[in-house]
């Protein structure tokens, strides 16, 4: 059973964590609305990435109930200035920044509606574990608004500019073995209400890893991959100095090195 843990910075009810190990479990806690986004689930998982302890190594995000997530509360909706639509970009765009630039991995775990906002929000996560009944919508072309938490900048990345654009202008959903398998939006596919169990599997194996050699590589290869290739041989370079340089790194190497000459000397043995 997991462990409930006092975070270092008070989070809204329609959030809760518990620890297992030092694996974070974040639970979306708006079952009632489908854990549609509202400003105070935004700015409360916003506190969340934004304040994890050293001890923790790694975050899980569920959603509570049938969904992950199925987009923005429209019941929130109200007339706005231009000015207040650039306020609420600003808040979603910085949200799914400091998810994709966290400290530690972060894996999302996809069912039912993953719909909008709720899939900007999952492009931003570094790996999504998607289970067979989770479905993929981007309606916004439907209901009048545009995508506004950086989804047109990562969605296009993951899945293709054609298809994105598909998705606005005809309210097309993909389900979750057509989106894995074609689309390749989701790294893992499984049985519906496995989901989390293998998310934890996950994170707890990526935990073992060096933390800064975690952290090379959720900070760098993003970055990488959209710098001209010189630039990203360079920094490709300075990342190689950094992780390595690492104490912890260059015990890990001693110890493989030790362990492989240790086999060659039993299996040279007559």
């Amino acid at each position: 059973m997991n462990d409930p843990i006092t975070w270092p910075m008070p989070l809204p009810e329609c959030l809760s964590v518990t620890l297992d190990g030092t694996i974070a479990i974040l639970t979306l806690n708006r079952a009632h609305k489908r854990n549609a986004l509202c400003d105070e689930l935004v700015l409360g998982m916003q506190t969340f990435f934004s304040s994890i302890p050293k001890s923790v190594q790694g975050v899980v995000v569920h959603g509570a109930g049938d969904d992950f997530c199925a987009g923005l509360d429209l019941n929130e909706l109200k007339e706005t200035s231009v000015a207040e639509s650039f306020d609420t970009s600003i808040i979603g765009q910085r949200l799914n920044d400091t998810v994709q630039f966290c400290k530690v991995p972060v894996i999302s775990v996809l069912h039912g509606a993953v719909i909008g906002g709720g899939l900007e929000f999952a492009a931003s996560t570094h790996i999504r574990v998607a289970e067979k009944n989770a479905y993929y919508a981007l309606p916004e072309g439907t209901r009048g608004i545009f995508l506004g938490s950086g989804g047109s900048v990562r969605l296009p990345r993951l899945v293709g500019a054609a298809t994105v654009i598909d998705m606005m202008l005809s309210g097309r959903v993909y389900e979750a073995e057509e989106a894995h398998h074609i689309l390749r939006l989701s790294q893992y596919l499984v049985e519906p209400g496995e989901g989390l169990k293998k998310a934890i599997e996950l994170a707890k194996r990526i935990a073992k890893n060096a933390p800064l050699a975690n952290f090379a590589i959720i900070q760098s290869i993003p970055r990488i991959s959209e710098q001209d290739p010189q630039t990203g041989l360079f920094t490709e370079m300075l990342m190689v100095g950094i992780a390595q340089g690492d104490d912890e790194a260059k015990q890990r190497l001693r110890d493989f090195l030790e362990r492989k000459a240790n086999k060659v000397q039993r299996a040279a043995q007559p």
